[in-house]
């Protein structure tokens, strides 16, 4: 039980992945309708694809803890 809980605790790499290009996507448009408000975009993206990997990093700290662990 405690290997299939681990692979479901990995699969917030997926979550983070596609977030992580959807936010990529919307930032790329938005700096093509405004450019002036390129840095302020950038901004907000780069922060935002920080916490979304934070997260992936911490799932797959569970799942590893939980393979180790069990």
């Amino acid at each position: 039980m405690g290997l299939i809980g681990a692979g479901i605790a990995v699969l917030t790499g997926l979550g983070a992945g596609l977030g992580i290009g959807m936010a990529t996507s919307k930032a790329v448009e938005a700096i093509a309708r405004q450019p002036e408000a390129a840095g302020a975009i950038n901004r907000a993206l780069l922060l935002g694809c920080a916490l979304a990997e934070a997260t992936a990093i911490y799932g797959f700290v569970v799942a590893l803890l939980m393979i180790i662990m069990k």
